[in-house]
């Protein structure tokens, strides 16, 4: 299994709509880095969902259900979706400034390089993540 992050800007798609919908196609990717991680998404893989601009936490998880597909939003044939379902929320948002303060999350994508949309986490630092998040 392999664990991702995504991000959405919480007054276009946030956690409280995706947990209303119960599942969704992940569309609008436009960075090639972004989309390359998405195509290398599996079902069953774990993603944590980020709140970019406003809130700058994590605030759940999800779980892929559905690999990469043509994204219907484009006729260009570079652009993928997949497919989420909501698992469950943090009980305790992890903020980004809680990232950045732990050193053994330094290296994490979400800090290194912050403009990526969807980008790939480590086992370790997802460990992490649950258990700043109030998840054991």
């Amino acid at each position: 299994m392999n664990y991702w992050l995504v991000k959405s800007e919480p007054f276009k798609y946030s956690w409280d709509q995706f947990v209303k919908d119960k599942k969704t196609f992940w569309d609008g990717v436009r960075n090639y880095g972004a989309r390359n991680n998405m195509r290398a998404m599996k079902k069953g893989d774990q993603v944590l969902f980020y709140h970019s601009n406003e809130g700058l936490a994590i605030v759940g998880i999800a779980e892929i259900v559905k690999e990469a597909y043509q994204d219907p939003t484009t006729e260009d044939t570079n652009w993928v979706v997949v497919e989420l379902k909501p698992v469950k929320a943090l009980p305790k948002p992890v903020t980004l400034a809680d990232i950045k303060a732990d050193a053994s999350l330094a290296t994490m994508e979400l800090v290194r390089l912050s403009r990526l949309s969807v980008s790939a986490v480590t086992a370790e630092e997802f460990k992490k993540v649950l258990r700043m998040g109030g998840v054991s």
